[in-house]
């Protein structure tokens, strides 16, 4: 017996290891399909869905970084807590960011638990989200305002974009010197969330993304309240909007139909009009809100920001 088997093996691979049409036939299929095979039985239980995301700008220094500490530990390290010596002036400062970082949170199905909430602890079920901060430097941010931007693709990062948090330092609003820039980054924001939108005029119109204008910091004696923060950027945003068109203007834009539509698309809010105000950008499906709040000492808090977020995920 022993002898027949080994004749028989030497009869097969004498037989596989002769090139012959049959055997490359074989050996093409086996390279070809393993792999998807493979592939489908490793993976094919998995199903991988894309998280919604929201989005945290703002100057440098308003409290993006805090803030995101605080949502993804429930508390801040005592590092970035205020003391006595540091609670007229505010809380220490934290580093500023070089590049944009990204935590998962989670938020019961009804919206209404807190961040402070440890929603796998309890066993309930939950809804998640990214979020993610960006750098608020100049220099640096078009690592937000790129996201902002539409893409060719359906399923980028920008279809998956839910809700925008720009955070403001209400305090350093409060002498003015802060004012100018900070609008600045705004419009910016504004405007390319509202050329996300006319993007998709005469074809399915994008997802509409609210922005929320976190006023932080109003524990601080010289903050501004949230009504005084609305008012002051609309007010700056006018004054910008009027400036970017007389550059237009005086560059020779507008002097054609070609120009005025080029002039319109870089117009913020409804078009001509002599004062802005966010209720404008409803024209375009973007909802605007101002709420105060304070991530560090005494206050408000971010339980109104919280919630603002929970119910747009």
């Amino acid at each position: 017996m022993a002898g027949v088997d080994m004749e028989g093996l030497k009869a097969f691979l004498t037989y596989i290891l002769t090139p012959s049409a049959p055997v490359f036939i074989v050996g093409f299929a086996i390279v070809l399909f393993v792999p998807i095979i493979l592939h489908f039985v490793l993976h094919g239980g998995k199903t991988f869905t894309s998280l919604p995301t929201v989005l945290l700008l703002g100057p440098s220094g308003s409290g993006k970084t805090a803030l995101l500490t605080l949502f993804e530990r429930g508390r801040l390290p005592p590092s970035e807590k205020p003391t006595a010596t540091t609670t007229s002036a505010g809380p220490a400062p934290t580093h500023t960011s070089q590049a944009p970082a990204t935590v998962e949170l989670a938020v019961s199905e009804d919206g209404t638990s807190s961040y402070r909430d440890d929603l796998d602890a309890a066993g309930a079920v939950a809804k998640r989200f990214l979020l993610i901060d960006t750098p608020g430097h100049a220099k640096l941010r078009q690592h937000a305002l790129s996201r902002l931007v539409p893409s060719s693709n359906s399923e980028s990062t920008q279809s998956k974009l839910k809700a925008l948090v720009f955070v403001v330092d209400a305090a350093a609003l409060a002498d003015g010197d802060a004012l100018p820039s900070t609008a600045a980054y705004l419009y910016d924001a504004l405007l390319a969330l509202q050329k996300r939108t006319g993007s998709g005029r005469g074809s399915k119109a994008p997802p509409s993304i609210p922005v929320l204008i976190a006023a932080n910091k109003l524990d601080l004696f010289t903050a501004l309240p949230a009504a005084l923060v609305k008012s002051n950027l609309e007010a700056e945003l006018g004054r910008l909007r009027k400036t970017k068109s007389k550059g237009l203007l005086d560059s020779g834009v507008g002097t054609d139909e070609a120009d005025v539509a080029e002039e319109n698309d870089d117009w913020l809010g409804e078009y001509g009009s002599e004062k802005f105000s966010f209720k404008q950008m409803l024209e375009f499906d973007i909802e605007v809100d101002v709420i105060g709040g304070n991530v560090v000492g005494d206050g408000l808090g971010v339980d109104k920001w919280w919630k603002w977020i929970a119910e747009r995920i």
